[in-house]
């Protein structure tokens, strides 16, 4: 059975009758895994396994496991920094922050590999404009070269770790104040502004080969007056044209509040987000919602989606957590990260 354009999410820790009738449904292409999800490490990799022998080609399995505050899995897992620690470091040493970096996103990924899980939502390339209260300390930095610098070793870190990176959240988030999650958030800059900045970031991650990015739910009314993620203009005429972006779209969550404002039924945002462009649509913590976009959403995947699905499968080099725990490259990453931010500021030479 193909994957279809839904990613969507499950109730617990294993699955329930209702999600599995879900998760084989012909329109699901995903799982987003949350931490209720989650208890250790051999409970999340019998979930996965479960997840991924239900289709094939399997179910892609994703997180939002950045690091910081937002970190799904926790117990057992190392503790990631904020991003912005390292745009802290990059300021005073910029070789040591790309290495640190790197480090980080090979742990990240290859512990989330081990368990089972293709990708995470990450990196975040908005740019830290002191007064985002969702992006925050998310954001790696104000710079935008430095922003691109840091994601770009990231990225080498997770591919090292055999998990594609996922750029978000296109075209920048970090510039509003207000949270997309639980408003309608409104950019009301010029073209030129967001081109001369929260673009460039995504410009050359694109250009070093980034295969997946996240729309925002952000309303830039000097563009568009429909938010980024259900924009034709966003999506096509400036992500895929001008920037040339051949990899895969993600809708952010159909169930926030900056989408809720613009189109009121569930299936109606879906329609709309992959009528512009998407190729797979978030849908969590939503259950009527998902039934009614499972129900009644006419969609027919194409072959073009198809294959940006296929460049989303994790590549497991290394085995299970016990394996992982066994390879040198990790232990030395794992002691590295774990400096980060210490209350000193001291880093030790390289």
């Amino acid at each position: 059975m193909l994957l279809g354009p839904v990613m969507l999410d499950i109730a617990g820790t294993q699955l329930s009758e209702d999600d599995i009738i879900r998760l084989s449904h012909p329109l699901t292409g995903g799982v987003i895994l949350f931490t209720r999800n989650y208890i250790n490490h051999r409970q999340l990799t019998e979930l996965t396994q479960q997840i991924h022998a239900l289709r094939s080609p399997h179910l892609l399995i994703a997180v939002d496991h950045e690091g910081g505050r937002v970190q799904r899995f926790r117990d057992d897992f190392t503790k990631l920094p904020a991003m912005r620690e390292l745009g802290r470091i990059w300021d005073k040493q910029p070789s040591r922050a790309r290495h640190l970096v790197k480090q980080v996103g090979f742990v990240l990924a290859a512990e989330l590999n081990a368990c089972g899980v293709d990708f995470s939502f990450t990196p975040v390339l908005d740019l830290d404009y002191g007064q985002s209260s969702v992006i925050g300390d998310r954001a790696f930095h104000h710079d935008s070269n430095a922003v691109y610098d840091l994601a770009y070793n990231l990225m080498l870190g997770l591919k090292k770790g055999g998990m594609p990176a996922i750029g978000k959240h296109f075209p920048g988030h970090g510039y509003i104040q207000t949270d997309s999650h639980l408003e309608k958030s409104i950019d009301s800059r010029r073209y030129n502004d967001i081109e001369a900045n929260d673009l460039i970031p995504f410009q050359h991650m694109i250009d070093a080969g980034l295969v997946g990015i996240m729309s925002a739910h952000v309303i830039y009314p000097e563009i568009d007056s429909k938010p980024a993620g259900f924009s034709k203009i966003w999506l096509q005429n400036i992500l895929r044209e001008e920037l040339r972006f051949d990899g895969c779209i993600f809708s952010d969550d159909l169930s926030m509040r900056g989408a809720g404002d613009y189109l009121e039924s569930m299936l109606s945002r879906a329609q709309a987000a992959l009528d512009a462009g998407c190729d797979m649509i978030l849908v969590c913590n939503n259950p009527a919602g998902t039934d009614q976009i499972l129900k009644g959403l006419q969609w027919e995947m194409s072959a073009t989606s198809l294959s940006r699905f296929a460049r989303m499968h994790a590549k497991n080099h290394i085995g299970s957590m016990t394996k992982l725990r066994e390879n040198g490259d990790y232990v030395r990453a794992v002691r590295e990260i774990s400096i980060i931010g210490c209350e000193s500021g001291e880093l030790p030479l390289q």
